[in-house]
């Protein structure tokens, strides 16, 4: 039985998609399970019905017995619109505005600056990248020092934007001055420089299910995201943090906001969809400790020993107890230890110690943990013991069962954040050495080829972008690729038509000087030729008589003698009809007229009109 709302056709449909999805995966590697479905279904459906095929089950039998089809159905839902400097002022502001600010992050170190574009399609956007950077920082400095990495699930793509090979047509929107700084004149169109080529490496990266590439001062990506379901978005994203260093940008499409996701990412200038990184501290879990929740609430008098008493000594992580009046009531022994507490601070208000706000504001977190009832977690602060020693302590805040109060846990941390930045620093050293190696084999191997990327995996939280704005860019990018098919298609109609204006031109200047009156009907005996000799001999112009019935012409010419002539010629085909009549030239004079009638026809064919020459006789005619 078929569910409510959905019909047999659709059902059936549904599966048929699904079925074509996973022959694509296990048959040719891409997994578009992360694409929206109506944008997907409708590429699909373009491409099925430009090769005259109904169902998904049909079109799968076709690629299997046609593998030259995959090219074509991959092209389709991949649609590559892109472009050199697109969006022109998004670009002068990264030019004018971001660029610097990078380079002003790496200083003078030798450290390279790295970019990533990511869905590069046929590399327009990866070599304007290079251009950029290469503006700010000269051919010297740019050849020493960057890596573009470029990479697109389209091999084909991949191919052409390896190449760097592109038409004069795809470079008019470079700045003035650039065409003739960074490309060179070939056979084949113009090649981007090769010196500056060897910086950006091209290579096969799926955003979705590939790791990122990973320490990046510029990542690149506009207008990809929004083909992409909001799982599959989290996802990419998720890597867009982890690929980007403290100081790096991102920079998205025009389409794409990230509202949802100031988790992973802060707008730098929205106007713009320039974004900064926002580092992420990861969460433990605490044990909060407390007296028995069974136990009725202390008597005043016996609330400080009572809680005292809770709290375990011994305990490995430093531990401070307040009741709900904000009084201290106990400390373990390595809170003591720690910040040097005396009997005399229990009893005492928080707000009255210097703990209240040394390492950290508590009593703030204090009030938090209270109003929210759950865990507040300041993260790790540096705190200086005595002088020259400095700690990192890892705070934290539960409030106790029953509005007791609440316990602060103070956890000494130093050696793990030392280790932390240490397991950096190797981390860094690890992938520098990494880079150097697949840097080396690309030079001994080939000099055009590129290396694939360091591999990291990192999975985080899902996201969700509007939706209803990024169907509708993608729409736009279809229709600017249909519009390339039209202008093409439109040219070819210029080309023709003006091809038509000269053999109009031609044949007035024929008829013109052929010194008889020419007039074409049609096969409804309507005039569709009127030469300026029959204006001189009638006085009608062509405009006068264009498109009217020849017979119901009111000139000088009795043009019911030759209604018997016409219809002969246009009924069967026959030759050449001659007659002789008396008529009126527009001027008044009287005189004897030769009307010759033929038919129009193509080679052979069915006549489709026929052809009137008038000829005025003069005297010597007539005696002959």
């Amino acid at each position: 039985m078929t569910p409510k709302g959905e019909t047999a056709g659709e059902r059936s449909d549904t599966r048929g998609l699904e079925s074509l999805l996973e022959y694509l995966r296990s048959n040719r590697g891409f997994d578009f399970s992360g694409y929206k479905r109506a944008s997907l279904e409708r590429r699909i459906r373009k491409r099925m019905h430009q090769v005259g095929i109904g169902t998904y089950e049909d079109y799968q039998d076709h690629l299997e017995v046609t593998p030259e089809e995959y090219t074509d159905l991959f092209n389709t839902i991949l649609i590559n619109v892109t472009g050199f400097f697109r969006d022109k002022p998004a670009w002068d502001y990264l030019s004018r505005e971001i660029v610097p600010l990078i380079l002003e992050a790496a200083g003078d170190s030798d450290d390279p600056i790295r970019a990533w574009s990511a869905a590069c399609a046929t590399g327009e956007e990866a070599y304007t990248i290079a251009m950029v950077l290469a503006e700010a920082m000269g051919d010297r400095e740019y050849r020493r020092r960057v890596k573009i990495y470029a990479t697109d699930v389209d091999d084909d793509a991949l191919v052409r934007a390896r190449q760097g090979v592109y038409a004069r047509d795809a470079l008019k929107p470079l700045p003035d001055g650039f065409l003739a700084r960074y490309f060179e004149q070939g056979p084949l169109g113009y090649t981007f420089r090769g010196d500056l080529r060897r910086s950006v490496i091209f290579g096969r990266n799926d955003m979705v299910q590939d790791a990122p590439i990973s320490r990046i001062d510029l990542l690149v990506s506009r207008n990809a995201l929004m083909y992409f379901t909001p799982e599959a978005q989290a996802r990419i994203l998720s890597h867009f943090n982890f690929a980007l260093r403290d100081t790096g940008f991102l920079f998205l499409g025009k389409s794409e906001m990230l509202i949802t996701h100031a988790d992973l990412f802060t707008p730098h200038e929205l106007k713009w969809r320039v974004f900064r990184k926002v580092s992420r501290v990861g969460l433990r879990d605490r044990m909060a400790f407390f007296a028995d929740a069974g136990l009725a609430a202390p008597a005043e008098g016996e609330r400080h020993g009572d809680v005292q008493g809770g709290v375990f000594d011994t305990g490995p992580v430093a531990s401070v107890v307040v009741d709900r009046g904000g009084v201290v009531t106990g400390a373990n022994l390595r809170a003591r230890t720690l910040f040097d507490l005396s009997p005399a601070a229990f009893g005492r208000p928080l707000r009255d110690l210097e703990l209240s706000y040394r390492p950290a504001d508590l009593r703030t977190a204090l009030e938090q943990a209270y109003s929210s009832g759950s865990d507040v977690h300041l993260g790790r602060v540096d705190w200086v013991a005595t002088p020259g020693q400095t700690r990192v302590l890892d705070i934290s805040v539960s409030p106790l069962p029953r509005g007791l109060g609440a316990v602060f846990y103070f956890e000494d941390v130093t050696e793990t954040a030392r280790l932390d930045k240490e397991f950096e620093h190797s981390k860094r050293q690890l992938e520098s050495a990494y880079e150097e190696l697949q840097s080396t084999v690309e030079e001994l191997e080939t000099t055009n080829e590129e290396l694939q990327s360091t591999n990291e995996e990192l999975e985080t939280t899902n996201e969700e972008l509007q939706s209803s704005n990024e169907e509708l860019e993608t729409m736009n990018e279809e229709l600017q690729s249909t519009n390339d098919e039209l202008e093409a298609m439109n040219e070819e109609q210029q080309r023709r038509s003006y091809e038509s204006d000269k053999l109009n031109l031609y044949l007035e200047g024929i008829l013109g000087a052929i010194g008889v009156g020419v007039v074409v009907l049609d096969r409804d005996q309507r005039i569709h030729v009127w030469n300026a000799n029959s204006t001189d001999l009638w006085g009608l112009r062509p405009d006068e008589v264009d498109g009217r019935h020849f017979l119901e012409l009111d000139i000088g010419l009795p043009v019911e003698k030759l209604k018997d002539p016409i219809r002969t010629v246009l009924g069967d085909g026959a030759g050449m009809i001659e007659e002789q009549v008396e008529a009126v030239t527009r001027t008044g004079k009287a005189m004897n007229m030769r009307v010759r009638t033929l038919p129009l026809r193509r080679g052979e064919g069915d006549v489709y009109g026929a052809i009137l020459l008038m000829t005025p006789l003069r005297k010597a005619d007539l005696d002959g």
